[in-house]
């Protein structure tokens, strides 16, 4: 199935979803072009999400199929945090909690048996990923909680927690575009015949490396300039600016 038309779907969704979750971090808040870039980028890794999920269970990769949810879960409760009003929840948000918990728990247990195997690695993951991505799921389901129990985030604290779920979904969404199997940007362009056409620095691990931890990267950027400084202080109703709120 390495051609499947659901496998190039998912590919072109999270191509997409690279693109626009980059113009989206780059237009002015509110903005018509930021509007417009934040949809497409919810839009396109939604639809990236379940893909991955699907193919995941058909290859039988149950860690792809975790990766898959918590790609969904963040850019939904993301998106969510900006189309509501400030301060609301709802009994769904309950439900919703159990994602990260669950599978934030399912993958520290997994990287303690790891360890405790003598391994380093499984399925090519460090351990130390491993550790690294379930501690930033048990983190989200702290801050539903926290945001649950205090009724709501208003002000800074919804804009960044909007701003770091749809971030991370995006080095989600870079790690696995090129750090993938078989290395996709370059198998991608060798199919269609351009690969050996272009220049090998296009190809580096160290230029994928960059591009992936982008996101990251600007997510610190962003999360100290909304919480400590006085960047988006004043009340602000978001909900009828768009999806994506990330400046």
């Amino acid at each position: 199935m390495p051609y499947s038309p659901i496998l190039i779907g998912h590919i072109c969704a999270g191509t997409l979803g690279l693109l626009s979750g980059t113009a989206a971090m780059s237009f002015r808040k509110g903005s018509p072009r930021h509007v417009l870039a934040g949809r497409v980028f919810v839009a396109s890794m939604l639809t990236m999400a379940v893909g991955a999920v699907y193919l995941a269970i058909e290859r039988h990769q149950p860690n792809n199929v975790g990766g898959g949810i918590l790609t969904f879960y963040l850019i939904g409760t993301g998106w969510l945090t900006a189309r509501r009003r400030a301060g609301e929840t709802s009994r769904l948000d309950w439900v919703v909690l159990l994602i990260p918990l669950v599978l934030g728990t399912l993958t520290w247990v997994n990287g303690i048996k790891i360890v405790r195997s003598g391994a380093s690695s499984q399925d090519g993951v460090p351990v130390g990923m491993t550790f690294f991505m379930g501690s930033v799921m048990l983190l989200a389901a702290a801050g539903d909680l926290r945001m649950l129990v205090g009724g709501g985030v208003v002000g800074a604290k919804r804009i960044a927690r909007h701003l770091w779920r749809m971030c991370f979904g995006l080095f989600i969404a870079a790690g696995s575009f090129f750090f993938g199997p078989s290395n996709r940007p370059l198998r991608l362009l060798s199919t269609v015949g351009v690969g050996q056409h272009l220049p090998q620095a296009l190809f580096s691990t160290m230029l994928y490396l960059i591009l992936t931890t982008l996101p990251l990267i600007m997510l610190i950027f962003w999360l100290i300039r909304v919480r400590f400084t006085n960047t988006h202080k004043a009340p602000v109703d978001f909900a009828s600016a768009g999806p994506d709120l990330t400046r």
